[in-house]
């Protein structure tokens, strides 16, 4: 049983968001931002519903946490995302100056990391791999399926 206020409960907190995405036939990502051990915003990809490029889980997802916080700084939130954030994202995350970052599954093509973490502001802590095959086997199945 998985115990919350964990990092491994919160990651299935945002892959239950990516399997909405999924179902509405958005690419499978989802997102949580937890503050004090609080899921304070859920979102997930909705770029086709909302013909809007921009419409990232994660930036769903620290816009809803800026609107319940009050403030556009999210120095002691945690972002749990299922996909490695896309350089996009990532340049938001170093805006909103994020404490820290955790997502599951790596994304080798279009993930930020492959021009490495100084794109996040110098405080964020970044960990990854958590729930990776999950969230991966996500992503896997929703592109063969577009592919036949």
């Amino acid at each position: 049983m998985i115990e919350v206020y964990t990092d491994t409960y919160f990651m299935k907190q945002a892959y239950l968001e990516a399997q909405k995405a999924f179902e509405k036939g958005e690419v499978p990502v989802g997102a949580v931002m937890v503050c004090n051990n609080q899921i304070i915003a859920r979102a997930h990809n909705n770029t086709e519903q909302l013909t809007d490029v921009t419409a990232h889980a994660e930036i769903m997802a620290m816009t809803a946490a800026s609107t319940y916080l009050g403030n556009k700084y999210l120095l002691d939130c945690t972002l749990f995302v299922s996909l490695e954030p896309c350089i996009m994202c990532a340049g938001a995350i170093a805006w909103a100056q994020l404490g820290r970052l955790v997502y599951g599954a790596s994304d080798e093509k279009k993930g930020f990391m492959r021009y490495g973490k100084e794109l996040l502001h110098p405080k964020t802590t970044v960990e990854f791999g958590i729930l990776n095959e999950e969230c991966g086997e996500l992503l896997t199945t929703f592109f063969k399926e577009r592919r036949k």
